[in-house]
């Protein structure tokens, strides 16, 4: 395997959800051999402070990894800019990136996943993103396989993927509109990610990951997903904003190495199907009572 990717970390003020992140990802093989960075965003306000500089002292105290080196940010970035900041660096330096946010936990195979596939697909340019967790389906899927667009929950890219990366969310719209792509990004019409990147062109929401998301489907680049996941969200309990509770995206991560192997650059439309029914399967009031707390994750 060729050099390893950097990992790059991003945390705020939540000690206990920070702590079960990094301990998960300190057991993965390659952690010791791996580079992490991390970006700690500044306090809000006074009122976050405390628990900002809680997360500071834990992060200056992690080890495990071959080098910890920590970004503090002297006033408050919000996660949109803390992630497009910390990514456009790390890829502008290193080509490459894994990132993982504070609330996610991983797969000991996660990091071997991730540097796998980053190397088998790095001269793919139809694939522009490597991804971590899988949603709950139903349906039986190939080991790995592409699907179009990108996603949030633990992924990686090449600096070749993120320079498609488009801040510039109502062009996004304006463009997806134009193709007539809007049901299809929408998932089939069942989750409404059109109305998501209406809302960051209103100011309602700050999300980086549905223009990175929408910059990608509008180019048909392609994201690999494991079968099984490898990561998953711990962030709706009683630390939530806008809610208590992720029930429906919760999974188990997988207990077993994900085997990587070079797929035709095509997105595959079972995989899809399956997606699409697993959204379709949650309640809509239920999706919407969790709306706000994914954006939050972006």
């Amino acid at each position: 395997m060729s050099s390893l990717a950097p990992i790059a970390l991003f945390v705020y003020n939540r000690i206990d959800h920070t702590r079960y992140t990094v301990d998960a990802l300190r057991q993965n093989i390659l952690a010791s051999e791996s580079e992490l960075f991390i970006f700690s965003d500044g306090p809000k306000s006074e009122r976050n402070a405390s628990a900002v500089s809680s997360v500071r002292e834990f992060v200056h105290s992690i080890n495990g990894f071959k080098t910890v080196t920590i970004i503090e940010r002297e006033k408050n970035y919000g996660l949109a800019n803390s992630i497009i900041d910390g990514v456009t660096t790390l890829v502008n330096k290193y080509g490459k990136i894994i990132v993982v946010e504070d609330d996610l936990v991983t797969s000991k195979y996660f990091l071997e996943y991730m540097n796998t596939a980053l190397e088998v697909y790095a001269d793919v340019h139809e694939v522009v993103s490597i991804h971590g967790y899988m949603y709950p389906t139903k349906m039986k899927l190939p080991e790995t396989f592409l699907i179009r667009g990108t996603d949030c929950w633990g992924w990686a890219t090449w600096k070749r993927g993120w320079d498609i990366f488009e801040k510039d969310s109502k062009k996004l719209l304006v463009e997806l509109q134009q193709h007539d792509l809007l049901y299809t990004f929408d998932w089939d019409g069942s989750y409404k990610n059109s109305k998501m990147l209406q809302q960051q062109i209103n100011g309602n929401v700050d999300s980086w990951a549905i223009r990175w998301h929408a910059s990608a489907f509008l180019k048909k680049k392609l994201t690999l997903y494991p079968s099984i996941s490898l990561v998953n969200n711990i962030g709706g309990d009683s630390e939530g904003t806008h809610t208590k509770s992720l029930h429906e995206f919760q999974t188990s991560v997988a207990q077993i190495p994900v085997n990587v192997k070079k797929l035709a650059p095509v997105e595959d439309s079972n995989a899809r199907a399956a997606i699409v029914d697993f959204y379709k399967s949650v309640q809509q009031s239920t999706l919407q009572k969790i709306w706000n707390k994914i954006n939050s994750f972006f």
